[in-house]
């Protein structure tokens, strides 16, 4: 989620004037209809050509469903990352392997260097904070160093925030090649189009801080796009081990599990992880007595501690480095996460300072979040931890990765507003982190859905207040004001004033004209609505990336229509 939406979706609020108090507690009459309605349908949706070429190929289906031949492409990173807090500076070494699974020899392996778009001269959207950008001060394939110039064979050249590297031998089809990087770059305050930076000497969120593969699949082959601040990113799945050096006293939490928690928390720190772990109920695991060496960590003869965190799967890794935030946690349930026939539960976690006042409830919105998603979607938070971390100075609105999120103080607003954007970022823990989808072209698949099972979530926990018609009317009196845009349209491409309502409002609309359409007494709660919804995350699992055509098919599948694309049926039953 980007913090420049909530600030267009002011901006169209103060244009359309406040919502009418009848539609707080009352939906419009015109998405809740009396009698029999026909969807009407102006003309066919055209799958593109690409997708239905791999759906000719067998790696697609038009239900959205992997095809019998679909393939993936493999990789795992091996990094080590030093910190310094001071001159705010991140030094790296990035190892990765990757296992070509598609049926194409491939000359070429392309990465995307994020921290790029801060480098001079670099295209963006919109003005950004200027450093050095990305060092690199070594490139490695198998061992052999490639030159930074690949007129004579084999070499790599940077192009923006585009890293392409050029083999000696083009790695064929079930083969694999080991890649070294060696990188380095100063830390933008407000970094990476407002996802990422550092605050008040006491705070790091390290987001889009590595080189990353671009995507390589059976649809598009390469995702060149390049990083331009506003769309967010499309990333595979990979294998993590990352070891992260900084300073004692510093508390780092973040993507995947802490393997070397003795070497790191002192034995009081430790005790209060696994009471919260096992308690209902939040447990204050660090207090404003505990900062420091020795008290939130444990003290080191060279005065710094290296941090492991490994993860399995996984489309992205981030993490925070804090010392000085309190730290509250408890436990949630998320469903028989393993088949066994019990409830399974997730440890919940709130980092925040104490000038964030609003956050004094963060662990407890975090908790109901998860729980409800887990229900209500159908699929058990498949991680041991979920992390939210208030990092006011770098954002204002929200933004997620895998097992952790970054939010904005919130303070002086409504209870509503912190937990709304606490389960749109958790959310997105089912979309895209799990349910994968292309964030650069198409910010409605995962924004829009997410936005619509917040208010579902919101629903729940504060039931007096009318949130579905919210947000339709949102929707309609942007659109009433000329700020509506294409969803289809590519992300970067969208108008200014245009690309938050079709990313976020649009889509979140959808569902409601959706079921007037489809059934005159369904509503998004209702069953038939719920099995088309939640076919989305049951048919696109980890194991594939989410397509609007796939997305749209399966969903008709779902709810008992159509499974052609183009066509859409409403169940007879």
């Amino acid at each position: 989620m980007n913090s420049r939406f909530l600030a267009g979706c002011m901006t169209v609020t103060a244009l359309i004037g406040p919502i009418p108090a009848r539609a707080q507690t009352q939906a419009p009459a015109d998405i809740r209809p009396a009698g029999p309605a026909a969807r009407p349908v102006p003309y066919p949706v055209t799958p593109p050509p690409r997708f239905m070429h791999a759906v000719e190929n067998g790696t697609r289906t038009v239900t959205g469903e992997p095809g019998p031949r679909y393939w993936q492409q493999r990789a795992s990173y091996s990094i080590d990352a030093r910190l310094d807090v001071e001159g705010r500076r991140l030094e790296g070494s990035a190892i990765v392997t990757y296992h070509n699974a598609s049926p194409d020899t491939l000359p070429l392996i392309l990465f995307k260097l994020y921290q790029n778009l801060h480098a001079v001269g670099a295209a963006r959207h919109d003005p950004a904070e200027v450093t050095r950008g990305v060092a690199l001060t070594r490139v490695a394939v198998n061992g052999n160093a490639l030159r930074a110039d690949r007129r004579q064979g084999a070499g790599y050249g940077v192009f923006g925030t585009r890293l392409g590297l050029w083999l000696e031998e083009p790695l064929a089809p079930g083969d694999s090649t080991v890649i070294e990087i060696d990188f380095a770059y100063d830390v933008p305050r407000v970094g990476a189009g407002g996802r990422m930076g550092w605050s008040d000497d006491n705070l790091f969120h390290l987001a889009y801080w590595y080189p990353q593969l671009a995507v390589f699949d059976d649809v598009v082959e390469w995702h060149a796009d390049p990083f331009l601040g506003r769309a967010e990113f499309y990333a595979g799945f990979a294998d993590y081990d990352v070891r992260i050096d900084v300073p004692e006293g510093w508390v780092v939490l973040g993507t995947g599990t802490l393997l070397n928690e003795e070497e790191v928390f002192p034995p009081l720190i430790r005790e209060r992880i696994r009471r919260a772990e096992a308690s209902d109920d939040v447990v204050q695991v660090l207090t404003a007595d505990d900062f420091g060496p020795g008290r939130a960590t444990v003290e080191s003869p060279g005065g710094r501690l290296t941090w492991r965190l490994t993860a399995d799967r996984v489309r992205d890794m981030a993490f925070s480095v804090t010392r000085e935030s309190l730290w509250d946690a408890a436990r949630t349930p998320v469903g028989d996460r393993d088949g066994d026939g019990s409830t399974d539960y997730a440890r919940v976690d709130a980092l925040y300072r104490a000038a964030a006042t609003s956050w004094t409830n963060a662990a407890r919105y975090a908790q109901h979040v998860i729980d409800f998603l887990s229900r209500d979607l159908g699929l058990p938070y498949p991680w041991p931890h979920m992390t939210v971390v208030e990092g006011d100075g770098i954002i204002g609105g929200g933004m997620e990765y895998p097992m952790v999120t970054l939010i904005g103080a919130y303070n002086g607003q409504p209870s509503q507003a912190l937990y709304g954007v606490i389960a749109h970022e958790l959310a997105h823990m089912w979309l895209p982190m799990t349910v994968n989808s292309d964030e650069v072209r198409w910010a409605w698949m995962d924004e829009g859905t997410t936005s619509f099972n917040t208010t579902q979530a919101a629903t729940e926990f504060f039931p007096a207040f009318d949130h579905e018609a919210q947000e339709v009317q949102q929707y309609a009196g942007a659109a009433g004001a000329g700020f509506d845009g294409a969803m289809m349209r590519w992300t970067d491409w969208e108008y200014p004033d245009g690309w938050g309502i079709a990313a976020y409002a649009k889509p979140r609309w959808s569902p409601y004209a959706t079921c007037s359409g489809m059934r005159s007494s369904m509503r998004p709660t209702d069953r038939t609505f719920r099995r088309g919804r939640g076919s989305i995350p049951s048919r696109g699992t980890s194991s594939t990336r989410s397509r609007p055509s796939a997305a749209w098919s399966s969903t008709g599948s779902g709810v008992g229509g159509s499974t052609r694309p183009g066509r859409w049926t409403t169940p007879s039953r």
